[in-house]
């Protein structure tokens, strides 16, 4: 059975979805063209056609559609129009190196990274993503030191991850990325010499998307989002809008309670604003609940999908502590945490090894002390910002609009900390 799933995972799909398809909103009409990719055979070097691999998992068929033609406009909301094509649009030209043939999730994951770029592009950025979830994102002075620091932020997660930047690729990034295990690479350009570095992982998936150098131009663009129900009807829903796009969009938090107006005690610092700004934007790519902990235009921890807000932000400290113990052990052994951890077990290594690296991620409150912290809904009650408060973050942004907006209000200035509100919930599902 084992090696039945394994030559499933290595099989192209032949899907049965039509060429073209048709969506009709009353009187008005978009009009969709299926994509493929014709690629020579490896052994006889005939050219192949092939559609997406396969859905989300093997034994799904699926199809990846491009909207081609037609308009739509819905009470005063323009639709965006074809010939603006990012994922839908990558031809065999655009696929640099197939590997082992994209399917369903990994077209999805470069999907969301151009997502959150594209509220990064004012500084070299990299996000890296798996399950159509950031596993982390980070600006940086360079793009090699941008990849390097979303990498590090969770370096076991981005196995085998897809990472997608806003820069041309260049040898230093490139020789960054051989080191490690990714599906899926994809830049604006890659600079000479790039791509030879790349190609020494056959799998890897290197994709050119020339238009993430004009990804800014998206922010304020709106597509028809459709889920599927399992009874086959159709929820259509216009796709959000975030309207945060600078510090001038934050307001400093105040609530009314019982007759007293609360306010939190200070301002964020620049450099506390420049971490909520990058923070809530990455928020626009995460699945809710979510709860994010940022420093220095970096994730520390990412806390996704829970079904309450308090839980998501332990998970989310949860994760920074083993994020960071793991590259301490690593930076240190050259192994994964877990690694050591099963050795110390087993009796192989030193328990002193583990317990310094457990020692020093408290004692740095695994960089969470100095951080902001991210929500994309309001806090119902305290306890959730508490989480925060208590590793030591020192700025919060969220929607607001609780009944107890006041209660976390008393809460950040008991700590010290301040709190901006957007005034606009971020949930994605």
């Amino acid at each position: 059975m084992a090696e039945d799933l394994k030559k499933m995972y290595r099989t192209v799909m032949e899907d049965h979805f039509p060429d073209s398809m048709r969506i009709s909103f009353g009187d008005q009409e978009l009009v969709y063209r299926k994509r493929s990719w014709k690629f020579p055979d490896s052994r006889t070097g005939e050219l192949i056609e092939k559609g997406l691999r396969y859905g989300e998992n093997p034994g799904q068929e699926s199809a990846l559609y491009e909207l081609v033609g037609g308009s739509l406009s819905l009470g005063g909301c323009r639709f965006i129009d074809p010939g603006s094509g990012l994922v839908s649009a990558i031809g065999e030209a655009d696929m640099l190196q197939e590997g082992k043939h994209p399917g369903k999730i990994n077209l999805t994951d470069l999907d969301n990274g151009l997502n959150i770029l594209k509220y990064l592009m004012s500084k070299p950025a990299a996000v890296i993503l798996k399950h159509n979830n950031p596993c982390g994102a980070a600006h940086g002075g360079s793009l090699s030191e941008a990849y390097h620091r979303a990498n590090r932020a969770d370096r076991i997660a981005a196995f085998g991850g897809c990472l997608v930047v806003n820069r041309a690729l260049d040898r230093d990034t490139a020789a960054l990325i051989a080191e490690n295990y990714l599906e899926v690479v994809a830049a604006p350009d890659y600079e000479a010499g790039t791509l030879d570095i790349l190609k020494g992982r056959p799998n890897l998936r290197i994709i050119q998307v020339p238009r993430i150098d004009r990804l800014a131009d998206y922010v304020g663009r709106r597509f028809v989002d459709f889920k599927s129900l399992v009874d086959g009807g159709i929820i259509v829903q216009q796709s959000p809008l975030n309207q945060v796009l600078g510090a001038g969009d934050l307001k400093l938090a105040e609530a009314s309670h019982d007759g007293k107006v609360y306010r939190v005690s200070r301002e964020p610092t620049e450099q506390e604003m420049s971490d909520l700004l990058f923070g809530w934007f990455v928020e626009q790519g995460v699945t809710s609940n979510s709860v994010l902990y940022v420093k220095d235009e970096c994730t520390v921890g990412i806390g996704t999908g829970e079904q309450d807000r308090v839980g998501v932000a332990e998970i989310a400290v949860f994760k920074a502590y083993q994020k960071y113990a793991d590259a301490l052990c690593f930076d240190r052994y050259g192994i994964p945490y877990k690694d050591l951890e099963l050795a110390v077990e087993k009796g192989l290594r030193p328990a002193e090894e583990k317990e310094a690296i457990d020692g020093e991620a408290r004692e740095a409150n695994a960089g969470l002390r100095g951080a902001v912290m991210v929500s994309d809904a309001f806090f119902p009650f305290r306890d959730g910002i508490d989480v925060g408060l208590r590793q030591g973050v020192t700025a919060v942004v969220q929607p607001g609009g609780s009944m107890r907006d006041w209660e976390v209000i008393e809460a950040c200035n008991e700590a010290g900390a301040t709190m901006v509100l957007t005034g606009q919930r971020a949930f994605k599902h």
